[in-house]
């Protein structure tokens, strides 16, 4: 029966070419857009190069002090004191490292100006996110501690300092007239990895800003890492517990707010929450009500379509009525008609979302940043294609089953 109703649906499909475009249009330009922007969604989120280790792990990104008595707000990044002096002592995590967010310095390669983004680490930091190493090693705990200016560069800083050469390690980079002796190339990574891209990597020793300074705020920020992921709510728990104990000791704020978030919480908290709320649920409400709306216009169309396409098969729907065809079958079957229209439009979808993120990434809109297609993104483009089959489909089968045959047999 199946193969019956495939037969007259490519048919139907056949009869009215303008009306069958424009239904693969809306739908395949649809899916296109929407799994696109999933799959870009789904590489910010999902653990990738160097975090691999995501799952595992939260993030302490900012650092705030609020007066419950003027409503002050004093938000920055976290200080090196507070996470090397409160963070540090946590016991859950299995490792924890420190990083400042990137600042930018100059140099200048044969009167050619090079601007490259610096970034102070510790030594946990590279057991925690794990670089590809093109050549060399990260600088370790003991040259921390000696406070050597060494450094680790990345792939296209070696490229624009040094040019097409075969090995750098032992060589030195200057950056606003400091000299760093190289001793590690790493494999580049887009700048949306926020927390771990840089062009220089330096030891948090050799920072010209005081990093001893007693205090809350300051440039640094840091990520915790579990055993397991099974040990992320422990480790959450065990934050906020030594959070809750720490005075502000300020006259003028008497709270504390530093949230240990997964990269989820740490995106849609900065967009959508605040101290109090990371924002999750408000996030997920208004990325579905977008998603709701994006889908609404071409369902809409195809339900206009499909009721067109009723009315002209209105003497086939009587002649079959009047020859002993029940309603249910012929609702079943002109669902799976509009099933097998989506799914030709989610075919095209699909295609086009290749296409899309092929030439996204050749364009290197965004340097390093490579989209695909994966499970998730597949299964998400699956649901849109049923979303517009179904929908699009049950309001016209329900109008084609209470058609009279009387009058069905006299519109033709």
């Amino acid at each position: 029966m199946l193969k019956n109703y495939f037969k007259i649906a490519i048919a139907v499909l056949k009869r009215r070419k303008f009306f069958t475009f424009i239904s693969l249009f809306g739908i395949s330009f649809t899916l296109t857009i929407l799994m696109v922007t999933t799959a870009f969604f789904d590489k910010m989120l999902s653990p990738s190069y160097p975090d691999y280790k995501r799952n595992r792990s939260l993030y302490i990104t900012g650092v705030a002090l609020v007066s419950s008595k003027n409503g002050w707000y004093n938000g920055s990044s976290a200080s090196f004191y507070f996470l090397d002096h409160y963070v540090s002592k946590l016991k859950t995590p299995e490792k924890i490292g420190i990083f400042t967010f990137s600042g930018k310095a100059n140099a200048y390669v044969n009167n050619k100006k090079v601007v490259m983004e610096y970034k102070y680490t510790d030594a946990n930091y590279w057991e925690i996110a794990e670089y590809q190493f093109l050549e060399g090693k990260p600088y370790t705990k003991q040259q921390i501690d000696n406070g050597e200016r060494v450094g680790v560069i990345s792939e296209s800083n070696k490229r624009n300092y040094f040019g097409d050469v075969k090995s750098v390690v032992g060589k030195y980079i200057e950056a606003d007239n400091v000299s760093y002796r190289i001793i590690g190339v790493v494999k580049d990574l887009p700048r949306s990895m926020r927390n771990f891209y840089g062009d220089l990597y330096l030891p948090y020793t050799v920072s010209k800003g005081n990093y001893k300074d007693v205090g809350f705020q300051g440039g640094f920020g840091a990520v915790l890492l579990a055993k397991s992921e099974a040990d992320v709510p422990k480790m959450r728990v065990e934050y906020q517990q030594m959070l809750a104990k720490i005075p502000t000791n300020d006259k003028e704020y008497d709270k504390l707010y530093a949230h240990a978030d997964t990269m989820l919480e740490s995106m849609s908290r900065k967009l959508f929450g605040n101290d109090e709320n990371a924002g999750i649920s408000r996030m997920i409400a208004i990325v579905s009500l977008f998603i709701l709306l994006f889908l609404l216009l071409p369902t809409i169309n195809l339900v206009n379509i499909n009721i067109t396409r009723i009315m002209e098969r209105s003497s086939e729907i009587g002649v079959r009525k009047a020859f002993g065809a029940s309603s249910k079958t012929l609702v079943y079957q002109f669902i799976v008609e509009n099933v097998i229209l989506t799914l030709l439009g989610g075919v095209i979808g699909v295609f086009l979302s290749v296409v899309c993120i092929f030439l996204f990434n050749q364009s290197d809109i965004l340097p390093n940043l490579n989209l695909s297609l994966n499970f998730t993104v597949l299964l998400f483009g699956f649901l849109i294609c049923l979303f517009f089959g179904l929908l699009s489909g049950v309001y016209p089968a329900w109008r084609m089953s209470r058609l009279n045959v009387v009058n069905a047999l006299k519109a033709q």
